[in-house]
């Protein structure tokens, strides 16, 4: 992973709020470790030292991941003096899910019309052989006869 958390975008292309919004949650989602913090704060809120504590990278590098997931709307973050907790929230998970849930159809016709085309080519290379016809010799007769 490079070394920035920056999201980029194309500085003349305006973009939707919901339009935004996809790209921090999918970006969030991209990273194994920000997944893997979304399901620790699944059970319950945590504070970011009991988050750091599996991942062998810096308390720093996690907030990191965690402001990530901040900005996509992933997790709540509460300070109180030097102590933050964070908490899950799933709403934005909703809303990448309706757009999925968009396209499913479309994919699912896709992956149904694949099946078909495979069970055709199945069906054909399982289909009894029709008979050999008797191969001519170069004389012109039949092999076999004569």
């Amino acid at each position: 992973m490079s070394g920035s958390l920056a999201l980029v975008q194309p500085v003349d292309a305006p973009q939707d709020p919901q339009s935004a919004l996809l790209d921090r949650v999918f970006f969030a989602l991209s990273d194994p470790v920000r997944r893997d913090i979304l399901v620790r704060l699944d059970a319950g809120p945590q504070l970011v030292s009991e988050l750091a504590a599996p991942f062998d990278i810096s308390l720093q590098a996690v907030s990191r991941h965690i402001q990530v997931l901040v900005r996509a709307g992933l997790v709540r973050q509460e300070r109180t003096g030097r102590i933050s907790r964070c908490s899950l929230d799933a709403g934005p998970v909703f809303a990448a899910a309706v757009w999925i849930n968009r396209y499913s159809k479309y994919w699912q016709e896709q992956f149904d019309m694949l099946a078909a085309a495979l069970t055709q080519i199945e069906e054909r290379r399982s289909a009894p052989a029709a008979p050999a016809r008797p191969r001519k010799r170069p004389g012109g007769k039949p092999k076999g006869a004569g």
